[in-house]
């Protein structure tokens, strides 16, 4: 298939290359020509503009956007529809609300046009392992994309979730459910350190993913993050959140579901910028081994 990329971050630059690994075109553009540049050397062909980019596409267009949520979203809709036509196709692949991908999907639709809200999770390792796909849009639209999703994602790894919002929203709990894994692993590991012990924290997390209830990929990384830096001490305990964990807690709230041990991740991570726990430590260097996302040095 033909694909257009707008957006060569550490995510969209990796889905790029798979998408051309996998035998597809891919047009792309990000304002880095540098960026640009690394995926046209992988074999993408790069533009020079949005326009020059939706140029490049045949009709119909169906062109994924990887840009941060919020505004940069809405202000790439708002360039590209003037010289998008009637069938062409945008599809959302960051961490976007999933009210705002309704909102979206309905502006498209007064023009003729089709919106596909696709939460994608694999973080810096999705080039190799492939990513979770949760999509969300009409039925027929995402059938004729299935190629694409499909050389995404890994052996069952993509699921059409529902309309227009579903994609989005399924993404948004599952990072909800993210935090407090990671909250669960961060207190765990302090507890560790905090006992009586020289214990090694590398060896615990490779030993407890040998047959363990709790083992996980995220263990996985824990060995490697603590194989790299034993006691973390050259990562500050300060853990951003990037917003889903905050929309979760909304919506159980404005839906009466108790969400205890989400809600709580979600609030240690504020607590985190107060203090340097050793649990938020871990948490830190986690973010940073699934997902490349920046660490504050100690």
């Amino acid at each position: 298939m033909e694909l257009g990329m707008i957006g060569l971050g550490r995510m969209g630059a990796n889905m790029t290359e798979r998408l051309v690994l996998g035998g597809h075109k891919v047009i792309t553009y990000d304002r880095s020509a540098e960026a640009i540049q690394r995926v046209v050397d992988k074999g993408a062909v790069g533009a020079a503009s949005l326009a020059d980019l939706v140029r490049k596409l045949s009709l119909p267009r169906a062109i994924w956007l990887m840009v941060p949520s919020g505004d940069p979203v809405d202000q790439t809709m708002d360039q590209l529809l003037p010289s998008l036509a009637k069938g062409d196709i945008l599809i959302d692949g960051g961490n976007s609300n999933y009210k705002d991908s309704i909102r979206r999907a309905e502006k498209m639709k007064t023009h003729g046009m089709h919106f596909i809200d696709a939460g994608t999770s694999g973080g810096i390792w999705g080039l190799q392992n492939g990513y979770c796909m949760m999509v969300g849009g009409e039925k027929a639209v995402v059938s004729r994309l299935e190629p694409i999703f499909l050389t995404l994602a890994p052996k069952d790894g993509y699921l059409h979730a529902g309309p227009n919002g579903a994609g989005h929203f399924v993404k948004m709990i599952h990072n909800g459910i993210e935090y407090g894994m990671m909250q669960a692993y961060g207190e765990g590991f302090e507890l560790l350190k905090a006992s009586p012990f020289d214990l090694d924290l590398a060896k615990i997390s490779h030993l407890w993913n040998q047959g363990s209830v709790v083992r996980s990929w995220l263990l996985e990384l824990c060995e490697s993050a603590f194989e790299k830096d034993p006691k973390l001490d050259a990562i500050k305990g300060y853990v951003e959140d990037s917003g889903e964990g905050r929309w979760t807690v909304i919506e159980a709230i404005e839906r009466g579901v108790s969400a205890t041990v989400l809600a709580h991740s979600l609030f240690a991570r504020y607590a985190s910028r107060q203090q340097d726990a050793f649990s938020n430590k871990v948490i830190a260097a986690l973010r940073n081994e699934f997902g490349g996302h920046a660490v504050k040095k100690s």
